[in-house]
């Protein structure tokens, strides 16, 4: 399928932004609610009401506004065509939500041929919103400045190792799935490490606060939106062996100059090398 014309891309943006309203619409009202109904899923993660009810508005507005494109949702599956297909994920950060931490959002992706074209994170407790199109920048807003005109997002110039900040999620995550000794080895070579957890790391990334970004056991839905964003504001996305994509099962987003490197440190047979403490 031929990719889409920048003016058909710019309507999809325009599309997703609105599915993010209609989201945060329903979180917002269901984080921290005193009924929110929390059940566990046969892999073992949580899922609340909110997950459901956000995913199923977005799927009925789709049905809608787009009923010939496919859909590739955490909570209710694959259903129709993956030449153009969304990609959400209704709540990325349950654990968080459902413990009142404000760091969750709604991630949206439009791919074309399996490649994200457009890109939305929406986190209404954070008051914040990122979103990118393939050729248009990123972008970001911020309800604390409500008149303000959307800022562009662009990566650091940091080119040095020791010199970078990584975000790695959680050491259990590593640890599980046979990583931690590359974490471990990155972590001596870098200049701070710090766990900020789920989309915010990226997203961080992308406004040229963090400089290293890596992650295992991911799924499509929780890279989708974030890969067209890293990548406007000047990054580079792959999984953490270096595949395009978000269907490899692992990230690694950093801010280019440092993105070789990375992917170096991080294969198994890397030797270890200690630097300062900062």
């Amino acid at each position: 399928m031929p990719r889409p014309h920048a003016t058909d891309i710019a309507a999809d943006l325009r599309l997703a932004l609105e599915l993010a309203d209609a989201a945060d619409a329903i979180s917002r009202a269901r984080f921290t609610a005193l009924d929110l109904v929390i059940t566990t899923k046969p892999d073992r993660t949580p899922v609340t009401d909110a997950d459901q009810a956000v995913e199923r508005a977005i799927r009925l507005l789709l049905a809608e506004r787009r009923p010939g494109d496919g859909i590739l949702g955490e909570e209710f599956g694959t259903e129709g065509s993956t030449e153009r297909q969304w990609i959400i994920d209704p709540i990325d950060g349950t654990a968080g939500f459902l413990r009142g931490i404000p760091i969750w959002a709604t991630l949206i992706a439009l791919a074309v041929d399996g490649v994200p074209v457009v890109g939305v994170v929406s986190a209404p407790a954070l008051g914040k919103r990122w979103w990118a199109s393939v050729g248009a920048g990123a972008w970001s807003s911020d309800e604390r400045t409500p008149h303000a005109a959307p800022s562009r997002l662009q990566v650091s110039a940091v080119a040095e190792l020791a010199d970078a900040s990584l975000s790695y999620n959680s050491i259990q995550q590593w640890d599980q799935t046979g990583h931690l000794d590359e974490l471990v080895s990155l972590s001596r070579r870098v200049w701070r490490t710090r766990a900020y957890g789920d989309m915010w790391s990226y997203m961080l990334l992308a406004e040229g606060h963090l400089d290293i970004v890596a992650e295992f056991d991911l799924q499509p839905y929780d890279m989708g939106a974030l890969i067209p964003i890293v990548q406007e504001a000047g990054g580079v996305f792959t999984s953490v062996d270096g595949q395009p994509g978000p269907w490899h099962g692992s990230a690694l987003a950093t801010n280019a100059p440092l993105h070789a490197v990375t992917l170096a440190a991080l294969a198994p047979s890397a030797p270890v090398e200690r630097t300062a403490l900062g």
